[in-house]
């Protein structure tokens, strides 16, 4: 259900005020009016009294005194009783309501909130028990505050339904006020959040946005599933002995099967999965499923101040054996500024690492074949972890900064929000790249390990593409 925007509202507090004035102006007025009834009421019995002493000898005085009693009472009571049921005429055309959300006259002076742009998006979400008028209810209570539902999705459940809207309100609404309507209207279990422009598309046309994002590119998975629900965890674990796991939903858990028999578990705490959102992301991953590992062949192309021109590209397993060559060559030092410990096992790193479901992984490969550098990016919730690895004797020739950039850029344009790197302290060469990316650090050092933040809202526009060559972009 698309709407057209509402028109801009006065401000709340402003629009109160007035409704509060005309509240106490027509309070008085009432008073008044029934003060005035009052007076004519006694002025009526003493005038029927002053008849009654004129008549009073006559031979039908009793009775004219009684009748006129009785008629007394009945035209106050009427009066009362109509007075109370028409305490004022219709406003005429152009009067001002009394909604403490409508637009006051121009000489209230209110602002002009139409040129100041005074709405806001949030993305809504609550269950309502499954009966009839309940949605009705529900939409009469968001028109009170004035706003408008721009699209609504809902989610059937077995003795209940959830409601997801997008909505267009009054920036000068507070969110309590809105939780609150929806409450009194009947809705439970109420999650609200800001939205923004990229949530006006339309559910089927971000499915297959995804959908496409995916088949182009295994690492995309993660990213699509985040966009998708919002701020979740999302956790691998690897195929063990026995049966393959089943797909399952528990609430605020979802299970899904991977290609190697493991599973990928997706949670969020406190708004539970519905059996909608379930399908949809198992679709995703039965998608990723049939492709198969997928990494786009992208490349470009650096000419270090001394030495051959070298290759960037990102990295598939096929590139295993040449990734084990490179640690053979690298100094047991390299070694452990990069993993932080010796490293005994790089067959068993490398499985994981090359794998492109966990991340992307570039990768600088000179003339003969030979890789001199491995770069990786992997998805931790709703951050990324750097890591870099460069051969001895091509360090110190930008080949570690240039590979950090290329990462940053990639997390922003996946709408990743910080990226990180973990370094011991003595480690300069890192902590120097992270400070020449030009972006907001955060520091955090704990018993000699060194985690740098970097923050990355608006960094897309200056951090470089990733791939300036690559068609079509990525």
């Amino acid at each position: 259900m698309t709407q057209s925007p509402i028109p801009a509202q006065p401000d709340q507090t402003a629009a109160v005020r007035l409704s509060r004035r005309r509240r106490r102006r027509a309070g008085a007025e009432r008073w008044r009016r029934q003060t005035v009834e009052l007076a004519a009421v006694f002025v009526a019995v003493a005038t029927a009294d002053l008849v009654a002493n004129v008549v009073v000898h006559g031979h039908d005085g009793p009775v004219l005194l009684a009748a006129s009693a009785v008629a007394l009472l009945a035209t106050a009571v009427f009066h009362s009783w109509w007075a109370q049921r028409h305490p004022h005429g219709p406003p005429g055309p152009g009067s001002p309501g009394t909604d403490p959300l409508a637009a006051p006259s121009p000489d209230a002076g209110a602002p002009d909130e139409r040129a100041a742009g005074a709405t806001t998006l949030w993305r809504l979400r609550t269950t309502v028990s499954e009966a009839p008028g309940t949605l009705a209810t529900l939409c009469a209570a968001l028109a009170e505050l004035r706003i408008s539902i721009i699209s609504l999705q809902t989610h059937p459940l077995p003795e209940a339904t959830v409601d997801e809207f997008l909505l267009r309100a009054p920036r000068s609404l507070p969110r309590p006020v809105l939780t609150e309507a929806v409450a009194r209207a009947g809705g439970r279990e109420i999650w609200t959040e800001p939205a923004d422009a990229h949530d006006l598309v339309d559910l089927p046309t971000q499915m297959l946005a995804l959908a496409t994002r995916t088949a182009l590119d295994t690492a995309e998975l993660p990213v699509a599933l985040r966009q998708l629900f919002g701020q979740i965890t999302i956790r691998q674990t690897p195929a063990k002995g026995g049966e393959p796991a089943a797909p399952s939903l528990a609430g605020p858990l979802m299970r899904l099967a991977t290609p190697s028999g493991g599973l990928i578990e997706l949670s969020r705490p406190h708004l539970p999965f519905t059996p909608t959102e379930f399908a949809r992301a198992k679709a995703l991953v039965e998608l990723d499923t049939r492709l198969g590992p997928r990494v786009p062949k992208v490349e470009d192309h650096l000419s270090p101040s001394a030495g051959p021109e070298l290759t960037v590209r990102r990295a598939t397993p096929d590139d295993k054996a040449a990734a084990l060559a490179l640690h053979r060559r690298c100094s047991p030092a390299t070694l452990r500024q990069r993993y932080h410990g010796p490293v005994s096992d790089a067959d068993r790193y490398l499985n994981h690492l090359l794998d492109p479901r966990h991340g992307q992984m570039l990768t600088v490969q000179a003339p003969d074949g030979s890789l001199v550098a491995l770069a990786h990016l992997m998805w931790d919730d709703d951050s990324a972890e750097l890591a870099v690895l460069v051969e001895d004797q091509w360090q110190r020739r930008g080949l570690g900064l240039d590979l950090l950039r290329r990462m940053a850029a990639l997390a922003a344009e996946a709408g990743v929000a910080t990226v990180y790197a973990v370094a011991q302290a003595g480690n300069t060469a890192l902590i120097g790249a992270m400070q020449r990316l030009a972006l907001p650090l955060d520091y955090q050092v704990s018993e000699g390990t060194l985690v740098i933040t970097a923050h990355l809202a608006g960094a897309a526009q200056r951090l470089p593409s990733p791939w300036p060559a690559a068609p079509g972009g990525h």
